[in-house]
């Protein structure tokens, strides 16, 4: 039994009784960029030499796109008022389920405390990649920004994990066909206050200013169906159909196998080895409830596997310059993404403009964090 096998035996969490079979299911699994828009690519996608994040040396596909595919509609994500549709939030309080962002919805959260609307009916909207929110529960909708890239690498031959990779909150899940990177669960409303609005395609765009999902798209509208949500998404909608890699190089399909049938023994993570138009492998599939994405990964990411050249928000360049600033640790800005605030209001909040120490005890009383929550969340720092 190789390696391989080994790992995945112990990640199969349905009582499957692990076999040799499995050995040729892993070996057909790549990542095949045939099967992605190849309009979704800025130039060429090219192989390089790579190093897994467990240290192993590999080749990745390494590819660029724009800010969003061209032709894509998105939104709308926050209403202008109470007599408006938005797009959708998954709210975890009391009452907590998948809404429509609307005036029953919106009233509902006044109710438990947080009001998100003027007395006239306008709803509190900010761009928080230009400008802080001035009330204390406002409805987040960043401005896109066209001139972003994106790069983004796979591992060719995905490799399994001895564990499962829990996502948490903006993990980075993978990369859709068309190029859409896909992240986990938004920071939460009781987290920041503030509300980073989703559109119905379950997507939304970055302080960096360039789109996401947090769903699996073109299979939204049976999360929908299943949660009684009125809404739908404009994307073509397909549960059987392959909707993008995961960041470890495993295939992601709809709720469903091809034809149309539910699949059977899926692990911990959404996934399990079946056929597909890639062959007998290991795949991941998409939930009927919201968020539809896999909540872990089986297999290792590639290390530096996502960038932009973006000024903010997850995967930012930096020049370094800046009083106090330097070269941010890897990490850093997807800890700011987490706590639904800009990496530069993170750096106040630890003291960074100053150039001494962190404060992590009076960065954590300000952002409403115990310091072991917030020690999570940052980057260790260089050298441990």
């Amino acid at each position: 039994m190789t390696h391989f096998t080994r790992s995945l035996c112990r990640l199969l969490l349905t009582g499957v009784v692990c076999a040799p079979v499995l050995a040729p299911a892993l070996a057909n699994a790549h990542t095949d960029l045939k099967t992605f828009n190849q309009s979704a690519f800025d130039g060429h996608p090219a192989v390089v030499h790579c190093t897994l994040e467990d240290g192993t040396a590999s080749d990745c596909y390494e590819f660029t796109v724009d800010y969003m595919p061209e032709g894509l509609k998105i939104g709308p994500f926050c209403p202008a008022t109470l007599d408006d549709k938005g797009g959708i939030w998954n709210w975890t309080g009391e009452n907590g389920k998948l809404y429509r962002i609307d005036a029953d919805f919106l009233h509902m959260l006044d109710g438990l405390g947080y009001r998100f609307f003027d007395d006239d009916g306008t709803v509190h909207t900010v761009d928080n990649a230009t400008q802080r929110p001035t009330v204390d529960h406002a409805c987040i909708n960043v401005t896109a920004d066209e001139s972003v890239k994106i790069t983004m690498r796979l591992p060719i031959e995905p490799v399994m994990a001895t564990m499962p990779t829990q996502l948490g909150t903006v993990g980075k899940v993978g990369v859709a066909l068309d190029g859409v990177p896909i992240f986990s669960d938004a920071p939460s409303i009781q987290q920041t206050g503030h509300m980073p609005a989703l559109d119905t395609c379950g997507g939304h765009i970055d302080p960096g200013g360039w789109y996401h999902w947090h769903a699996t798209a073109t299979d939204i509208d049976t999360v929908y169906a299943t949660e009684d949500v009125d809404a739908s998404c404009a994307l073509t909608q397909d549960s059987g159909a392959q909707f993008g890699y995961a960041f470890d190089g495993f295939a992601m399909f709809g709720s469903t196998e091809a034809d149309g049938t539910a699949p059977v023994a899926l692990d911990a993570c959404n996934g399990h080895i079946g056929e597909t138009a890639l062959g007998r492998t290991y795949h991941y599939h998409a939930s009927t409830a919201f968020p539809n994405l896999p909540p872990c990964l089986v297999g290792i990411q590639a290390q530096d596997n996502f960038s932009t050249t973006a000024k903010a928000g997850v995967g930012a360049a930096r020049s370094g310059q800046g009083a106090g600033q330097g070269q941010l640790p890897p990490g850093f800005d997807e800890a700011a993404t987490k706590l639904g605030i800009t990496t530069e209001e993170l750096m106040q909040a630890l003291g960074g403009a100053q150039g001494g120490p962190p404060d992590i005890a009076a960065a954590a009383a300000k952002l409403g964090k115990t310091e072991a929550e917030l020690k999570a969340l940052l980057p260790a720092p260089p050298g441990q």
